[in-house]
């Protein structure tokens, strides 16, 4: 099965692609991992990966799809796979449509995880990380037992700037203008299906497993 997964932050993408990755066994493509990956290893498109990114630019709409083409014709992507954080824009979509069809494969499903943005505001600003071990808490839904202090070492804990109020606004801002035009795209092609990312895990992973079929 082939899928794409959309959502704004904090609205679960990370949790809900591990379950699916785990119960279809197939791939999580990340584009940022593999970009990372190809620099590393020096491949043809890494090194013009490289060279855009040395450069401060953005990596060219062509090289990150040449990069998921390869990804996707290694053995443990044969039965599917889970693209994330990609595509981005419309001519993304495009191009990666052109580049399925000549290798015979076609998107199954598109995952779009919703939440209201109060919600996600609320998620995302009440994380806090301990400056000592990295341990992650949550004021809410994983508070440290004594206030701002970590359960683990006793470091003191912080609050990530871009976890600030009007820092989370903005970004839900730009992944609502981004991100709308793709809607708009995959619910055109039939393949948009809209998932409410609220409530236990369990519950949203539910509501995925019965769009999948």
């Amino acid at each position: 099965m082939n899928l794409i997964l959309l959502g704004p932050p904090g609205v679960g993408k990370g949790t809900q692609a591990k379950r699916l990755t785990e119960t279809r066994s197939i791939p999580q493509i990340s584009t940022g991992d593999m970009l990372r990956a190809a620099v590393k290893a020096g491949t043809p498109l890494g090194k013009e990966a490289k060279g855009h990114m040395d450069a401060g630019g953005l990596v060219p709409d062509g090289v990150v799809v040449g990069l998921v083409a390869e990804r996707i014709r290694e053995p443990d992507a044969k039965d599917g796979f889970l693209l994330d954080g990609f595509p981005r824009t419309v001519a993304q979509a495009d191009a990666l449509g052109v580049m399925l069809e000549k290798q015979r494969r076609a998107l199954d499903h598109v995952l779009c995880l919703t939440a209201d943005n109060d919600e996600l505001v609320k998620r995302l600003s009440g994380r806090r990380t301990c400056t000592q071990c990295n341990t992650p808490f949550h004021v809410t839904f994983n508070p440290p037992k004594n206030a701002n202090v970590c359960d683990a070492c006793g470091g003191e804990l912080y609050q990530r700037d871009d976890d600030r109020e009007e820092a989370i606004r903005a970004r839900l801002k730009t992944y609502e203008a981004q991100t709308k035009p793709l809607i708009d795209y995959y619910r055109a092609k039939g393949l948009l299906r809209p998932i409410d990312g609220l409530g236990a895990v369990d519950q949203v992973f539910g509501r995925i497993a019965r769009a999948l079929g």
